[in-house]
């Protein structure tokens, strides 16, 4: 499998971000605090760490929060571990927290991330985020985005404000991510115009069907907003759990895997926890590269406890 022999060569070279002989983590590592923004591949990749290190002996305590406060909880130690660092999307939240955080991994290349439309509404002539402006009456001027304080809803605004675009009356909608794909669901249904923020991996790509807008590079980067997806821990962790951090220096996840994790949760026919244990049961290869070095939180093996604790669920 193309994306467990990339994971296995990532994970061997950056094995230098944690140490070489793994030794149990004091107790006070035990509670692992998680910040989990409401975004459903967000909830895939803490669901199959969580599942790993709950197994291993750690308890950890997932924190539904929006992404500046996560930042905060970094810097001021209420947060341990942050798997949803978009790349360049949040370079404003690193720079503002630098030094507030640890950059622990890359866990995730291939993704990307900017605005789309129906496949519909480009067959009509709508390739780029500048030809949105000849169409201003059949969006309604209205962008859709995510929750109020999101780096991408800050984006839009961006380039409504920006004149090269001519969206001048345009309006950002700031609603969740369910309630903007609620809204894409009800525009496709009744084959009406919308334009909305998308990314992979997502199972809006599987859901949907949806052609990414050229011409943001600007705001949301190069190659459609070709992004790259961090692992962030509070100050110190790496010191004070150094087990714990070579484990999720060692977690890796590719896009084809998480839009196939995330369409059946979104879609209603299975729960995100049980999905996440099927799926790391029926790959042993990657749990062994995800575990590799690592013990449980007393000192024992960490592959072993974890096989038979994914056996015994």
């Amino acid at each position: 499998m193309k994306h467990l022999h990339r994971a296995l060569l990532l994970a061997s070279a950056l094995s230098g971000l944690a140490p070489a002989v793994a030794h149990a983590d004091p107790a006070a590592c035990a509670n692992v605090r998680v910040g989990q923004p409401p975004w459903g591949d967000i909830a895939v990749t803490n669901a199959l760490t969580d599942t790993v290190l709950n197994a291993i002996g750690y308890n950890t305590q997932p924190q539904t929060l929006a992404v500046p406060v996560i930042y905060q909880g970094l810097k001021d130690g209420q947060v341990d571990l942050f798997q949803g660092n978009w790349m360049p999307a949040q370079s404003a939240f690193r720079a503002k927290y630098q030094g507030g955080y640890e950059v622990l991994t890359t866990n995730l290349t291939g993704a990307k991330f900017t605005l789309a439309v129906p496949d519909y509404v480009a067959t009509a002539g709508v390739h780029s985020i500048a030809d949105l402006g000849k169409f201003a009456v059949k969006f309604g001027s209205k962008i859709y985005g995510i929750e109020p304080g999101a780096p991408a809803n800050k984006n839009i605004s961006a380039i409504i404000g920006d004149s090269a675009y001519q969206l001048s009356g345009w309006q950002l909608v700031a609603s969740s991510e369910a309630g903007m794909l609620s809204q894409v669901q009800r525009a496709e249904a009744a084959h009406q115009w919308i334009v909305f923020l998308a990314w992979e991996p997502h199972p809006m790509n599987v859901r949907f069907h949806i052609t990414y807008l050229s011409g943001g590079d600007k705001y949301f980067g190069p190659d459609y907003g070709a992004a790259t997806v961090y692992t962030l821990g509070r100050p110190g962790l790496a010191a004070q759990c150094p087990n714990l951090v070579r484990f999720i220096s060692q977690v890796r996840f590719d896009v084809d895997t998480e839009n196939a994790l995330l369409a059946p949760v979104a879609e209603g026919k299975a729960e995100v926890e049980p999905e996440a244990r099927s799926y790391l049961a029926g790959h042993p290869q990657l749990l062994a590269a995800w575990l590799k070095g690592v013990t449980t939180l007393d000192g024992q093996p960490a592959l072993p406890a974890a096989e038979a604790a994914l056996k015994s669920n």
